[in-house]
């Protein structure tokens, strides 16, 4: 087991990562403006859980397909590419309607949502080879089995990002009853906003290398 100097380093650098501005965060803040502060823990819940099976990726040793084979890395990324054109274009069917307060306006539940940040982060393989890389700093040869070092990293880590995101996602979500209040043109303007968000991310996973 890691012991405290390696934790003293290893939960500061964490959460320098975690809450540098990156699309998983954008992502968070453009679900809970626009479902609220539920909706906003649901998402963060649900890109958290996506790093437990990055973490046993790399644990395992699996992720290290992503660094060796070009054809495992861009079959994943542009199936995470694929994923976000879909979301942005179901919010794009419903971005002419009044989001929020009208009944024939699919607004996902916060299972969705889950797992809309779950297949998010697992369906990226920049965040496999973070793992793959950050994860082993920390382990060390005679504190014991790497591989349960590194389970452990990745549990800590985990917690970490359900912590910030969860705060995040819930001050989000504070912001959708301002949003509700300036009418229908502002909830118009807010999906317009998310149909942008996925695009941007989706082309920015689409450029991503190895």
């Amino acid at each position: 087991m890691p012991d405290g100097q390696v934790w003293w380093v290893f939960i500061p650098a964490s959460l320098a990562l975690i809450i540098v501005p990156g699309p998983d965060l954008l992502f968070l803040l453009s679900q809970g403006i626009q479902r609220g502060r539920a909706a906003g823990l649901a998402t963060a819940l649900g890109l958290a859980s996506g790093n437990l099976v990055h973490t046993l990726g790399a644990t395992l040793g699996v992720s290290i397909i992503f660094r060796t084979s070009a054809v495992a890395f861009a079959t994943l990324k542009f199936a995470g590419v694929a994923y976000l054109l879909y979301l942005a274009w179901q919010v794009w069917k419903s971005a002419g309607k009044s989001l929020g307060d009208s009944p024939v306006v699919a607004v996902p539940g916060h299972a969705k949502l889950f797992r809309r940040g779950f297949l998010m982060n697992v369906l990226n393989p920049k965040v496999a080879l973070f793992f793959l890389a950050f994860l082993p700093q920390f382990a060390k040869p005679e504190a014991g089995s790497i591989a349960i070092q590194m389970a452990l990293l990745g549990g800590v880590f985990t917690l970490l990002v359900v912590v910030v995101f969860g705060m995040a996602g819930w001050f989000a979500g504070t912001l959708r009853p301002w949003l509700l209040r300036r009418g229908k043109r502002m909830r118009r303007v807010g999906a317009w906003f998310l149909v942008g968000v996925y695009c941007a991310l989706a082309v920015r996973l689409a450029l991503a290398t190895r």
